[in-house]
């Protein structure tokens, strides 16, 4: 451990400490969500007729799919290793086609109309790639968050309850589906953002379930392992407002922004889902569900582009 992390630890070893640092987290954070609300409703989002409004049903629906998946663990105490591994294989899947096909594509495409030249709309989705792994190696450092396999990620001196942990853990997986959400809906082009958004839908329903049921592996009553998994859905809004108001005032930002949450995704895909699918022995089977995905997105975006 690191001196400046020692320091934050010996620090909130005082209960004083801790109490102030959660009313400030708590203040903080209902004056970001007032602060994003209002965002949305002066960019239109009570209008569907607007980017705005779009990525917010969009997203929405996304939402609505976790909480729907999540809503199984009231009666379904445990899915075998085997099948939990398939089904986020397959998330991973549709995540990685949703990445190429309606992120990377769109935004090369979007950027050489842009800019007039197709390296450098290629360049500018490729940068926009890099901060988005980027901004998720940084998340992944700063919050804290669990997986029941991997164990505890993020600063140590940060003490929660293990069932926040794995909630922050989920809603970092689908922060950025929202943002990709947001951002495909943000040019006015409902041919990049209505299939992106039924992908994530898709994959959402059972990532929901594989959630919830884990909470209640350990040891979590049915309804609330229902209720923490339906709220990680809630990251997907928030984060389409943010792609939205980052991208639709400057046009090269759009495919910039694609490349963004492609980056964003892919991180997720590879640094997250798909170890956590091969570490019981099922790999075979995890990455048959990701090839199965794939091909669902790759079909849904041919239908609905």
């Amino acid at each position: 451990m690191n001196t400046a992390a020692r320091a934050l630890q010996d620090y909130f070893s005082d209960p004083r400490h801790v109490h102030a640092a959660r009313l400030g987290g708590a203040a903080l954070f209902v004056a970001l969500l007032a602060g994003l609300l209002w965002v949305a409703w002066a960019q239109g989002g009570t209008r569907l007729d607007t980017p705005m409004g779009l990525a917010l049903a969009g997203s929405g629906v996304a939402a609505l799919a976790t909480a729907l998946g999540a809503l199984p663990a009231l009666f379904v105490r445990e899915i075998s290793v085997r099948w939990e591994d398939i089904m986020l294989g397959f998330g991973a899947g549709v995540m990685a086609a949703a990445a190429s096909f309606s992120l990377i594509l769109p935004g090369v495409a979007a950027g050489t109309e842009i800019l007039g030249s197709k390296p450098a709309g290629a360049a500018i989705v490729a940068a926009g790639l890099l901060l988005g792994a980027l901004f998720l190696l940084l998340a992944d450092k700063a919050v804290p968050h669990e997986h029941l396999s991997a164990g505890r990620h993020g600063p140590d001196w940060m003490h929660l309850r293990r069932v926040w942990l794995m909630v922050f853990a989920i809603a970092l997986h689908n922060f950025p589906e929202g943002m990709a959400i947001g951002v495909g809906f943000s040019g006015g082009d409902t041919s990049v953002g209505v299939p992106l958004a039924a992908a994530i839908a898709i994959q959402d329903i059972p990532e929901g379930l594989v959630v919830a049921v884990a909470l209640r592996t350990v040891a979590y009553a049915p309804w609330q392992a229902a209720l923490a998994g339906a709220l990680t859905g809630l990251a997907e809004p928030l984060g389409a407002i943010i792609g939205v108001a980052l991208t639709s005032g400057f046009a090269p930002l759009y495919p910039a922004g694609l490349g963004f949450a492609a980056g964003a995704m892919l991180w997720v895909v590879s640094h997250e889902i798909i170890p956590e699918t091969h570490r019981k022995g099922h790999e075979q089977a995890a990455t048959l569900g990701l090839i199965g995905g794939f091909v669902v997105m790759m079909m849904l975006d041919t239908a609905l582009g």
